[in-house]
């Protein structure tokens, strides 16, 4: 006689990576990728538009920086008000508006008779502040759907490795495909694409059946009190982003003017693919990594490894070891953004998990436009290797951040033991 056989258990062994699919469904993987695609095209896409109508790089400029400061100011309101009254609410009238914003941009910014500067600004601003900031939001419901599972940490590891992946792609190929259309086509078709994208994609990833496991705080009447390490580790959190994006500002900066100096500029942006490609791989790897292993540990270790290789970008003087020097700085890079946005989730309470999580961010935006800023600066009177200056500068800021978060996160430890 045959024995019964036991129910299988869920396989926590195997790859976390194969336990996402059913979680969430193949369509929402495409949705997530494409929706957040804009918010990477809009930056150098309203440059690009700007200097072809205008023929000036500061116009240009400009433009890109309104709309880095726009969602620097509206990313962290998406995300309050998501956290309020619900994504759904948030990200379909905010799709509706972006994608007239970015029309008028492109309308007014491109046309022959360009609009006065003031408007451009304001068009800028608000194209940026309206950004549906699909990756932290999707991060927020990730979250809350492997938060009660039995192999939750590893899944939502898996998920943030994956999200992180997601984001340096797009940040890659976005740029790229502004930089195709426009030279191929027309400078303000890249526009146009976003546009449409935001319209189709960002209410069809609003009303994915992901966004029911998200509960919003409609009826909350108490307000929410963050205590003294809440506060300083999303300050030190943010902090660390604002240094991620100073070095991906600077780095892309100090790798065009490296291609220049090559005497070819137009392959600044492959060669900066590069590090993009390792940082991606790596991010995957990070829901590998011992589970026991303290994240604030781990973002320490990557920053100690960080500072180093980015002071190598100063070394090479041809193009064959540059690539190098780029793919060695971006293995660091993509497990620091998995295990900032992780601390930021561990830190922040349930009832603002989406403010924090479009605050880091908007941390990555503000730290680009000051990377770019700063870099550019220091590489008109210093060169290429100023540029790669501010990077390594950022890479310091990284380590200092983490080394506090280290601190922070190993003092709330002993309290705890000690109670």
């Amino acid at each position: 006689m045959k024995s019964k056989t036991a129910p299988k258990r869920p396989n926590t062994q195997g790859s976390p990576y194969a336990a996402l699919p059913p979680l969430v469904g193949w369509a929402f993987f495409p949705l997530g990728f494409f929706a957040r695609l804009p918010l990477a095209m809009l930056t150098i896409g309203s440059m690009t538009l700007l200097i072809d109508s205008t023929g000036s790089y500061a116009m240009g400029g400009l433009a890109a920086a309104m709309v880095g400061l726009g969602s620097a100011v509206g990313g962290p309101t998406v995300g309050y008000l998501s956290d309020r009254i619900g994504q759904r609410r948030v990200l379909i009238p905010v799709a509706i508006l972006q994608s007239l914003f970015i029309t008028a941009l492109m309308w007014f910014g491109g046309s022959a008779a360009l609009a006065p500067v003031g408007v451009i600004v304001l068009l800028s601003l608000l194209a940026g502040a309206t950004g549906p900031q699909v990756g932290p939001l999707a991060r927020v419901r990730w979250m809350a759907l492997t938060r009660k599972r039995e192999s939750g940490g590893r899944e939502l590891s898996a998920a943030l490795s994956y999200e992180s992946m997601v984001d340096e792609l797009g940040f890659v190929f976005g740029p790229a495909a502004v930089g195709l259309f426009a030279a191929l086509i027309a400078p303000w078709l890249p526009l146009a694409i976003a546009a449409a994208l935001t319209l189709i994609l960002v209410p069809l990833f609003a009303v994915h059946r992901t966004e029911k496991a998200v509960v919003p705080h409609i009826k909350s009447t108490t307000k929410t009190k963050l205590t003294r390490n809440q506060v300083v580790g999303i300050a030190l959190a943010v902090t660390g982003m604002i240094g991620m994006g100073t070095f991906f500002g600077s780095s892309a900066a100090g790798t065009l003017a490296f291609a220049g100096a090559q005497g070819n500029a137009n392959i600044g942006g492959l060669l900066y693919a590069a590090a993009g490609a390792t940082s991606a791989a790596a991010a995957l790897s990070v829901a590998f990594w011992p589970h026991g292993w303290p994240q604030a540990a781990r973002w320490l270790a990557c920053a100690i490894f960080m500072v180093p290789a980015a002071l190598l970008l100063q070394v090479p003087s041809g193009i064959g070891w540059m690539v190098a020097a780029l793919l060695l700085v971006g293995i660091p890079v993509g497990p620091i953004l998995v295990t900032i946005f992780t601390l930021g989730g561990e830190i922040a309470p349930s009832e603002r998990l989406s403010t924090v999580m479009t605050l880091l961010s908007s941390g990555i935006v503000v730290g680009t436009a000051i990377g770019n800023g700063l870099a550019g600066a220091f590489a008109d009177s210093h060169g290429y290797a100023g540029a790669f200056g501010v990077a390594a500068a950022a890479a310091v800021l990284l380590l200092v951040s983490g080394a506090g978060m280290a601190l922070l996160r190993s003092r709330a430890q002993r309290r705890m033991l000690a109670a």
